[in-house]
């Protein structure tokens, strides 16, 4: 029985491929149910790859989950967050925009020793 975190990769890819021709800057802003369906399939899809606790990634107002193996978050802010906005979210799980980058250029907030998710990124290419 599939996990309820996993993924089906066709569905990932559909709600990716929804969105893409946005994130290429080839069409006007997504409708919000499908912009919410790949951030949300993406971030469930990085939660199964980086199976944990660790880390909290963020993506307002879409979602937030709990990924990347280590000691185990329960109260408060988490140690290790990851925030961003859901196109640069997009790009990076797309392969459109690399880690160092995102982070460089100050469009991904990741605080804490184990806020790194350049070893996850990309989840999906176009």
């Amino acid at each position: 029985m599939a996990s309820s975190r996993s993924v089906d990769p066709g569905q990932l890819r559909a709600a990716v491929l929804a969105i893409s021709p946005w994130l290429q800057g080839d069409a006007p802003d997504p409708a919000r149910p499908e912009l919410a369906a790949a951030v949300r399939l993406s971030l469930r899809a990085l939660a199964a790859d980086a199976p944990g606790r660790t880390v909290e990634v963020r993506v307002p107002p879409f979602a937030a989950v709990q990924c990347v193996e280590g000691p185990r978050h329960t109260r408060g802010t988490p140690p290790n967050v990851v925030e961003t906005d859901p196109r640069t979210w997009l790009e990076l799980a797309t392969g459109v925009l690399d880690w160092t980058t995102a982070v460089a250029d100050g469009r991904v907030s990741a605080s804490g020793t184990r806020a790194d998710l350049s070893h996850w990124l990309p989840l999906v290419r176009l």
